[in-house]
């Protein structure tokens, strides 16, 4: 059975909020930069990637290795990380975010799972 979600009792529109909301919210151009970060975030092997390049330098032929790929698989999908105009290092750095809020989360799974 869904949860029901809470809604106002009241239509009453909370300025001060919105005028906060408002002034954060990144221009178009930031956001349509992070909806295409996440398209290429959006495949599991080139998180895989971005993963081993947080850990360590490695070549082509490493990379192959630890994810049991062949290089020209590999070389695929670095292609397409560079073609998509994302610096490496800016990746790796959301990429670190991006980690710490997967343990957390898988952490927190892993929890709700041995309690059932």
């Amino acid at each position: 059975m869904e949860k029901e979600l809470d809604c106002c009792e009241v239509n009453e529109v909370h300025s001060s909020v919105l005028q906060k909301i408002i002034a954060e919210m990144p221009d178009e151009i930031e956001l349509y930069n992070l909806a295409e970060l996440f398209k290429v975030f959006g495949d599991s092997t080139r998180i895989r990637i971005l993963y081993v390049l947080f850990e360590a330098e490695v070549c082509v032929c490493d990379l192959a290795s630890a994810l049991n790929m062949n290089q020209s698989a590999i070389s695929h999908q670095l292609k397409i990380l560079k073609q998509n105009k994302y610096n490496l290092d800016k990746s790796l750095l959301f990429f670190t975010q991006l980690k710490c809020a997967i343990l957390l989360t898988s952490t927190k799974l892993h929890e709700v799972s041995k309690k059932q």
